[in-house]
């Protein structure tokens, strides 16, 4: 289950299914230095995204 407290890097290392779901709310967050220390959380507030909807998305990735 996805978090607000997990970082970027930890979902993205989960599967190829979840790099979808950040290309889909506009975070390129694959290549980004930030991704290794910025929550899930941070990573929302930064980039102006819902974060309730952007946790539903990833957890529902199929």
């Amino acid at each position: 289950m996805i978090t607000k407290e997990m970082t970027v890097s930890q979902i993205l290392d989960m599967g190829e299914r979840y790099e979808k779901v950040f290309e889909k709310y506009l975070l390129t967050c694959s290549g980004c230095s930030g991704a290794a220390n910025e929550t899930l959380e941070e990573a929302a507030k930064g980039h102006g995204v819902n974060l309730e909807k952007l946790i539903d998305d990833l957890n529902e990735a199929k």
